[in-house]
């Protein structure tokens, strides 16, 4: 058994993202400047979009998404059960209804063959979730909404860098949102960004700073004005050059990083295929899947324990795992607000009793990862029917 706990999920921050958050302390630009613009410039650029804007989270990137796409009292956007409660809460500020669709078996994205029956004449925007970095169906999604005349909205907390069909994800609705918390594959501690058409997006930017004119590095350089208005009644959402500092070095890394998790995963795959009381996550042919988690799912009729007694016995061997996602449904404020009960969505449900997530982090050695299998391994022999 190890000695140390293994913690879930620590960032990776080198010497380059310090110097560069040192360097930014020491010059008169701490807040949004330009090196946000050149985080915004250098990620649209490797993720094939046309636009960016740096914004402080994924909740917000998505806030300020449906607050340019219209989206407010009166309308419904179509999302998923199973995901963070971010991306339902954005709706729900917004004024609009949540619509939940259940999900596939396989991936756990939004079941795409759902969705249209879920639509109604006030329907404005599908809000699919690229779950644990692993695309959603885009074309059947894309075709849905063009039939019906619906934006795209797509929460890519999970997802960079992720493909589909050979496309990065980030050039496919009208808008995808991007999460730069501490956790995900690219950390800026907190922080997002907002992907889309230049002039979506140079509406995203007046909501995203309160709804003036001119930001604070327009108004404040030597080349600037003081002068601007209030155009619309917009957030605070904007990130900042310290932010964008350790964005810039983690994006600069992010190709290097993506292949060491995919030895973490492949090296998950070697260790726990021939576990039979644990099903693994799959990578559908035509995609890449970013890793952001290794969720498996235990077969609980092959065991004697429930998932959170396979997470307490985890932990006794110092491993730390985590859970992706409490389904929307189960949460007390939506389930009161709109009467849903745990099997209104079967597959969410069912899956989310067996979901464990494991370790998955930059920091993690391949002793630790063995230390990991050794430990699953360990629990489902000891708690094998």
């Amino acid at each position: 058994m190890r000695s140390e706990y293994l913690p879930f999920s620590p960032p990776l921050i080198g010497k380059e993202e310090i110097e560069e958050v040192l360097d930014t302390l020491r010059s008169d630009w701490i807040t949004t400047g330009p090196k946000v613009k050149l985080f915004e410039q250098e990620f649209a650029s490797y993720v094939g979009a046309p636009a960016a804007l740096a914004v402080s989270s994924g909740t917000h990137a998505m806030q300020v998404a449906l607050a340019e796409l219209g989206i407010g009292p009166g309308t419904e956007v179509i999302s998923t059960p199973m995901t963070f409660c971010a991306t339902i809460h954005v709706i729900e500020h917004a004024g609009a209804r949540p619509v939940l669709v259940d999900v596939q078996r396989d991936t756990l994205n939004i079941d795409s063959g759902r969705i249209e029956q879920a639509i109604t004449p006030n329907t404005r925007a599908l809000l699919p979730v690229h779950l644990y970095g692993h695309p959603c169906d885009m074309n059947e999604i894309l075709q849905i909404a063009d039939k019906h005349h619906l934006h795209v909205v797509e929460d890519a907390a999970h997802a960079v860098p992720a493909r589909y069909k050979g496309r990065m994800i980030g050039t496919f609705g009208a808008l995808t949102a991007f999460s730069f918390y501490a956790t995900k594959n690219l950390a800026t501690a907190e922080g997002g960004m907002l992907t889309g058409s230049p002039a979506t997006i140079d509406g995203a930017r007046i909501w995203s700073l309160h709804g003036m004119s001119r930001d604070a590095y327009k108004r404040y350089s030597s080349d600037g004005s003081w002068f601007y208005e209030v155009v619309l009644p917009g957030f605070k959402c904007n990130m900042t050059d310290i932010q964008a500092s350790l964005g810039l070095h983690q994006l600069r890394k992010l190709d290097r990083f993506q292949k060491r998790r995919r030895e973490i995963v492949n090296r998950y795959f070697a260790g726990l295929s021939q576990c039979e009381e644990i099903e693994l996550p799959i990578e559908r042919s035509g995609v890449e899947s970013a890793w952001q988690i290794f969720a498996i799912r235990l077969h609980l009729d092959r065991l004697t324990i429930d998932r959170n007694r396979f997470i307490e016995e985890m932990k006794v061997r110092k491993i730390g795992t985590s859970v992706h996602f409490i389904p929307i449904h189960l949460h007390p404020y939506y389930r009161d607000k709109y009467g849903y009960k745990p099997l209104d969505f079967p597959v969410a449900y069912a899956n989310y009793l067996r979901l464990v997530s494991l370790p998955l982090n930059l920091r993690m050695s391949d002793q630790d990862v063995d230390d990991v299998v050794a430990a699953v391994q360990d629990v489902t022999a000891c708690f094998r029917r």
